[in-house]
C-alpha cells in the first residue's frame, strides 16, 4: 500500500504545482494586460486629440506635429466616424481596404463592433451640434496576450498529465519487477520441500503399499509442484499450447469439489463440442481457482457457483457467478488493484495477478460483469482463441 500512498502524494503534488503556475500565470497576465490597456487608451485620446487638432487647424497648428502623432499609431485599429456616421478614416484595421464604396460597410460594421464594446472617444468640434466619434480597438499584441495564459495552461496541463504517465509506467514497472521477484523466490523455495516429500512418498510407498492414503498425499504433491511451476512462469513468456478449455474448467471444478464444503455447490454450463483454445493452462487455472475460492469466501462456505463457458467462434467466454454477499458497483474496478481486499486475511493480491494473467499473458479481458450487495457477484473473462 505504500506504493500507492506515494502516487497520490506525488500526483497531489503535481496538481498543486500546476494549479499555482496557472494562477500565477493568469494572474501576471491579467495585471500585465491591464496595464498595456491603460496605456493604449492613453495614447488612443492623445491622438483623439491630435484629430480634434486636425479638425480645427488654423495659422497657429503645428500641423507637423499633428500627422506625426496620427501617423505614429501603426498598432491600434482605429476607425474614425462623423456626425452622420460615415467613416471620416480608418487605420490598421488589419487588412488593406480599397478606397471605394464596396468596402465602407464592412469598416462601418468593425466601427458599429467597437463601439457596443463601448471603445469611443467623441470629439466636439467649433459647432455646438458637430462631433466626431473616435473607434478604436485592442492591438494584435494586446490579443495575443490575453489568449497567451490558457496557451501557458495547456501547456502547464499536458506537462503535468505527461509527468504523471511517465510516474505511474515507472512505479508499474517496479512493482513488476517486486511481483517477478517474490515469485520466483517462491518457486525456488518451496522446490526443495517438494523434492523431499516427492523421495518420501516413494520411501512410503515401497514400504506400505497397500495404504489408502498414499495416493491422496501424491495428488498433493503433485498440487505443490503446479503451485511452483505457476510461480516460476510469474515474470517470464510462457508458450501457449493449444488445450481443450474444458478439460482445464473441469479440473478446477474436480479440485475445489474435493477443497470445499458439501454446502458448495459447483455447476458447469458448458457445450458439448470440444472448445480449442490457445492458453497457459497452469496459470489459466490458477485464474479461475482465485475466482471460485473468492466465491467461497464470499458466501462463508454456503451457496452455489456457476461456471458458464460459451464458445464465440474466434474466441471463448467465461462467467464464474456466485451467491455470495456481492459488492456495490464502486468496487467493480478496484477490486483488481494489489492490496485491495475486503477480507480479514490476505494481501489483496489474487484478482490483481489473475488480471495481469488474463491481459498480459493471455491478451484477453476479465472484469465484473454485475454484482448486488446480498445477492452475488459474476465475472466474466473473454480470451481469443488464437494468440
Amino acid at each position: 500500500m505504500k506504493w500507492f500512498e506515494r502516487i497520490k502524494n506525488v500526483k497531489l503534488l503535481l496538481i498543486i504545482v500546476a494549479i499555482v503556475i496557472a494562477i500565477a500565470s493568469l494572474l501576471t497576465s491579467k495585471y500585465l494586460i491591464d496595464d498595456l490597456k491603460r496605456e493604449e487608451l492613453n495614447k488612443m485620446e492623445v491622438w483623439a486629440e491630435a484629430m480634434r487638432s486636425l479638425n480645427q487647424a488654423d495659422e497657429n497648428t503645428d500641423i507637423n506635429l499633428v500627422l506625426k502623432v496620427l501617423n505614429g499609431n501603426n498598432t491600434i485599429p482605429v476607425v474614425v466616424l462623423d456626425r452622420e456616421g460615415e467613416v471620416q478614416t480608418s487605420r490598421n484595421l488589419g487588412k488593406v481596404f480599397k478606397a471605394d464604396e464596396d468596402s465602407l460597410p464592412e469598416i462601418k460594421s468593425m466601427a458599429q463592433a467597437m463601439k457596443q464594446a463601448n471603445q469611443t472617444i467623441r470629439i466636439d468640434l467649433d459647432d455646438a451640434d458637430d462631433y466626431i466619434e473616435i473607434c478604436y480597438d485592442e492591438s494584435l499584441m494586446l490579443k495575443r496576450l490575453a489568449i497567451y495564459p490558457y496557451i501557458q495552461l495547456g501547456v502547464v496541463v499536458i506537462f503535468v498529465l505527461i509527468a504523471l504517465f511517465a510516474l505511474f509506467a515507472s512505479m508499474k514497472a517496479e512493482q513488476n519487477k517486486v511481483w517477478v521477484g517474490l515469485s520466483k523466490e517462491t518457486a525456488h523455495q518451496l522446490g526443495t520441500p517438494i523434492s523431499s516429500l516427492t523421495a518420501w512418498t516413494e520411501v512410503l510407498r515401497e514400504t506400505y503399499p497397500d495404504d489408502e492414503m498414499l495416493p491422496e498425499m501424491e495428488k498433493d504433491v503433485k498440487r505443490l509442484e503446479r503451485i511452483a511451476e505457476r510461480f516460476s512462469k510469474i515474470g517470464s513468456i510462457p508458450e501457449p499450447k493449444e488445450v481443450d478449455i474444458k478439460e482445464v474448467l473441469t479440473r478446477v471444478v474436480e479440485y475445489m469439489e474435493r477443497r470445499t464444503s458439501s454446502k458448495v455447490v459447483i455447476n458447469t454450463h458448458f457445450p458439448d463440442h470440444r472448445i480449442e483454445v490457445k492458453i497457459v493452462a497452469s496459470l489459466f487455472e490458477w485464474v479461475v481457482e482465485n475466482l471460485c475460492k473468492n466465491a467461497v469466501d464470499a458466501m462463508n462456505g454456503t451457496g452455489r457457483i456457476d461456471l458458464y463457458l460459451q464458445d464465440w467462434g474466434d474466441g471463448i467466454v467465461l462467467e464464474v457467478a456466485d451467491t455470495g454477499k456481492g459488492m456495490p458497483k464502486s468496487h467493480f474496478k478496484s477490486v483488481f488493484k494489489p492490496g485491495f481486499t475486503t477480507k480479514a486475511r490476505g494481501w489483496g493480491l489474487g484478482l490483481s495477478l489473475a488480471k495481469r494473467i488474463v491481459e498480459e499473458y493471455h491478451k484477453g479481458k476479465i472484469f465484473v460483469k454485475s454484482s448486488e450487495v446480498g445477492k452475488g457477484t459474476t465475472f466474466r473473462i473473454e480470451l481469443p482463441k488464437d494468440q
